[in-house]
């Protein structure tokens, strides 16, 4: 397995693993919707190769509209812990970005890849008049307050708010701050970008 050394490509990798990763002793899996995600999905797995000349397969759950791309090689998983400081699954109460990545120039990265996986940007109505939304839910974890500081340093405009099990949702509405978002972060999720092209 090739191992890169640390770059943008990487931070964002390591973003969308924090977003709908599943990390335990014996695969790695990443999980997305069937439909929505179908460019995304092709995106990722080329990724992946590029970063690690590790040709991953996906394979769709028959139950219900997701596919997850799953790597089974345990020098895979020892690199992710080891190497580059993720903790195994579940994230609740133990997800955090390691401090190798935690720094201003993978910020937007680690943004990129956190919304591109387990974040959204949703239409609003507010009084008749449509307008964006950008949304990111953050299970209870150290990587809460990270993700809220990397957002403040990046000066967005946003709300955190408190919702079941110690889990937040950050919420950043208007034009303006999808804008703003889609200039210094931006997204490799063919949904995000058609939803932001429609505002924008």
């Amino acid at each position: 397995m090739y191992k890169p050394n640390l770059n943008y490509n990487l931070a964002e990798f390591v973003g969308i693993l924090l977003g709908d990763g599943y990390i335990c002793k014996t695969e790695v899996k990443i999980s997305f919707d069937k439909i929505l995600d179908k460019e995304y999905v092709l995106f990722v797995k080329k990724l992946i190769y590029k970063l690690f000349k590790i040709k991953a397969k996906s394979y769709p759950r028959s139950t219900d509209g997701t596919i997850d791309i799953r790597i089974a090689k345990k020098e895979f998983v020892s690199y992710l812990i080891d190497d580059l400081g993720l903790q195994y699954s579940p994230k609740h109460g133990r997800a955090i970005i390691p401090n190798k990545f935690y720094l201003r120039k993978y910020y937007s990265a680690l943004a990129r890849g956190y919304l591109d996986t387990d974040g959204c940007i949703v239409d609003t109505d507010n009084n008749g008049t449509q307008y964006p939304r950008i949304e990111m839910k953050i299970c209870k974890s150290p990587m809460q307050a990270q993700y809220i500081e990397i957002l403040k340093k990046l000066k967005f405009k946003f709300g955190a708010y408190n919702i079941s099990n110690g889990a937040i949702r950050i919420q950043m509405n208007g034009k303006k701050e999808l804008a703003k978002w889609m200039k210094l972060v931006g997204s490799n999720n063919l949904k995000n970008v058609q939803k932001a092209n429609r505002f924008l």
